[in-house]
């Protein structure tokens, strides 16, 4: 993420503000669509570091980090409860168009992600820890879909569950909990409780969110400060994997042409947010 300690102009204020709730919209998105990562697309979108270091040492500049993650939380909440209708439907009948959109949307940011991961340096046996990384969750989404489907019953304890598998899916990067909350037979029911507002099943969603992530926030922003080249690049080697095992490649016909169309405009699209991040600057919040 581009920051500055140089004062930023009210514009730059609004379009800096408007584009982190754009990202917090993707991310939300990205957190409920089988397949995809909220963390993944937080690295991809330069966020997983600010958040991770704000969470793991929240009383460090509270204020102006609650205030800089406002829109971001804005976005999220609209990706997840405002979109949630639209994401069911088109993952539904369009799902391997729309899934080529968000390979598209993450694919236009690895240039920024790239300069990001070696700004602090980059050694050869960084690449060899950005393969290994991408190998390993590449062989293990595909492994997750070998496996048979079990069925859990909707309560709250159910909630509390999905919550950690989200909050694991924003700590662990390319981690999709969706799939796992399909596996458990709780994704269609969790997915109408949230679109009609049904707090007892937001409610312990979040609380399940909330604890995993505070516990490993801490941990996370360190291993950041003692070894960040390593860190990204594991972290970047996850986001690849994950979005070459997410990449629907069984496709035919016209529908090929429609999903290279789709991959174009979603990296159109990241590419420009990350050009208008270098264009109008952050405060530094750290």
């Amino acid at each position: 993420m581009t920051v500055t300690s140089e004062p930023v102009k009210p514009s730059s204020r609004v379009i800096d503000w408007l584009l982190r709730l754009v990202k917090g919209a993707l991310v939300g998105i990205g957190a409920i669509v089988p397949g995809l990562s909220g963390g993944a697309l937080a690295v991809v979108f330069q966020l997983y570091e600010p958040i991770m270091r704000f969470l793991g040492n929240l009383r460090h500049n509270f204020i102006k980090n609650v205030l800089f993650f406002i829109p971001v939380g804005i976005g999220g909440i609209l990706g997840v409860v405002g979109f949630s209708a639209v994401v069911d439907w088109a993952f539904t009948f369009y799902a391997a168009q729309f899934t080529w959109l968000f390979v598209g949307l993450i694919a236009g940011t690895y240039p920024s992600l790239f300069k990001a991961a070696g700004k602090e340096g980059r050694k050869p046996f960084h690449w060899v820890i950005l393969v290994a990384a991408a190998a390993a969750v590449f062989w293990f989404m595909n492994y997750m879909e070998t496996m048979t489907n079990v069925t859990m019953a909707p309560s709250i304890g159910a909630w509390v569950l999905c919550g950690v598998l989200f909050g694991l899916g924003v700590v662990v990067p390319g981690m999709s909990p969706s799939n796992f909350i399909i596996y458990l037979g709780l994704y269609q029911p969790m997915a109408s409780g949230i679109r009609q507002l049904d707090f007892s099943v937001i409610i312990p969603l979040f609380l399940g969110v909330a604890v995993v992530v505070l516990a490993f926030a801490r941990l996370i922003s360190w291993l950041f400060k003692v070894a960040y080249p390593v860190v990204f690049h594991i972290i970047l080697g996850i986001v690849i994997g994950s979005t070459l095992a997410i990449a629907p490649w069984n496709i035919s016909g016209w529908t090929i042409a429609v999903c290279a169309l789709l991959f174009l405009v979603g990296g159109a699209i990241s590419f420009a947010l990350a050009k208008l991040d270098e264009k109008y600057p952050h405060e530094s919040i750290f």
